[in-house]
């Protein structure tokens, strides 16, 4: 046997071992500066029994992906008209932030993966946002020289489906409605947490949005337009049943507009490409990869989905019926699944939208067309709408001043 043989590294394990020197080697680079910023300060004289830290931020955003930046737009927009400085840490070279034209956000690229966490790891700040969970419990752990920890939730459904213990180290969860405080104090008293600061702001991104969408002209001739937009996973809607609902669909001669999520390219892009080659003749449908989903959904006639938070999006924003598959979502990884209780999200759907059973595919065009918008419907969207999406219009301002009293009070 050739002796290479043995020296042959797979291209999985390859990536991750570059993954993990990476890593190393950019949280050795941070520590080797804190330690010179110690002997700097030992050599100086000046040793009265506290370190004054240089790269010290009051303020810190963190951008784990462009697809965020309308989470934190409105808090962005906010510092800078009151002239407070910020500093902006993003893992997207492209960032919009980059081009905002700001004078006190303070936008830096820290790198992506373990390059930006190990810079994170390291941080000194008085308070620091996020979107990205699990802090302290993957590779993002929490710098004993920052103050505070705040999650700002980027969904107007239920704040426990994110993976276990995403949220359980943060000092404080901003909310889009008082209902998703009611389980995370749940989880809390079950696993002997500390209780943290639940505040409720709205929904940012919401709050972008709605006015961009007044902002996109409608067409100037219509054609009736079905937008299937499905999670990701094998019980999700394109995985689990793919061209058994999508060939009826075609078949009615509407508009079809498939938009997957963002995590299928990823993670399920085989089987996306074989839907793709299968109508890639058929001109009445098209897919939608936009970073956006307001185009989409303006054009949209009525929503096919499962347990997408999109669901959400379009309901709130456009007003429109929404069909969805009931699909068994397994709770186990999530923190939903500690509580053994229904989540909100599915107990309101029931409300708002019109269940597909699988047996209706071959006869999807008299469903839809039968599946009138009833005034049931249309109070069942608003109530989800006051429930999960409080502060309309208000929620760069409430963060912001969050921040600024929780840091004054420190």
């Amino acid at each position: 046997m050739n002796i290479f043989s043995f020296l042959y590294i797979d291209p999985g394990t390859g990536s991750m071992l570059f993954s993990i020197l990476i890593g190393a080697a950019a949280t050795l680079f941070f520590l080797a500066k804190a330690a010179m910023l110690k002997l700097k300060v030992f050599f100086s004289g000046k040793r009265t029994g506290v370190v004054q830290d240089t790269s010290y931020r009051t303020y810190v955003i963190y951008n784990e992906g462009k697809q965020y930046w309308n989470v934190f737009k409105p808090v962005t927009d906010e510092f800078e008209k009151r002239g407070i400085d910020l500093t902006y840490y993003t893992s997207a070279r492209d960032d919009p932030a980059f081009d905002a034209g700001y004078s006190h956000i303070h936008c830096e690229f820290i790198g992506e993966g373990n390059a930006a966490f190990a810079r994170l790891n390291l941080l000194s700040a008085g308070f620091v946002l996020m979107t990205t969970p699990g802090l302290h419990v993957y590779q993002l752990k929490r710098s004993k020289k920052v103050s505070h920890y705040s999650h700002i939730v980027h969904m107007p459904n239920d704040a426990t489906t994110y993976r276990l213990f995403g949220l359980d180290f943060f000092d404080s969860v901003l909310l889009t409605g008082d209902y998703q405080g009611e389980d995370l104090r749940l989880l809390e008293k079950q696993r002997d947490l500390k209780p943290k600061d639940l505040i409720t702001v709205g929904c940012t991104y919401l709050d972008v949005l709605s006015e961009r969408i007044k902002s996109i002209p409608q067409e100037e001739t219509h054609t009736f337009t079905v937008l299937v937009s499905p999670s990701w996973g094998e019980t999700a809607l394109l995985k689990k049943y793919g061209e058994r609902l999508l060939d009826p669909l075609v078949q009615t001669g509407w508009n079809i507009i498939v938009r997957p999520h963002p995590q299928s390219k990823k993670s399920e892009a085989d089987m996306l490409e074989k839907l793709q080659n299968r109508y890639a003749d058929n001109k009445n449908l098209e897919w939608d990869f936009e970073r956006e989903n307001i185009y989409a959904m303006k054009k949209a006639d009525i929503m096919i989905s499962d347990f997408s938070g999109i669901i959400f999006d379009y309901a709130f924003l456009c007003n429109k019926p929404i069909m969805y598959v009931n699909a068994n979502l397994d709770l186990m990884p999530y923190d939903a699944w500690d509580l053994k209780k229904p989540l909100w999200q599915f107990e309101i759907l029931k409300k708002m939208g019109i269940e597909l059973k699988e047996e209706q595919f071959t006869d999807i065009k008299n469903v839809i067309q039968a599946a009138s918008d009833s005034p049931a419907l249309a109070e069942g969207r608003e109530e989800a709408k006051r429930q999960a999406w409080m502060y309309i219009g208000e929620s760069g301002k409430r963060v912001a001043d969050y921040m600024i009293q929780k840091v004054a009070n420190t």
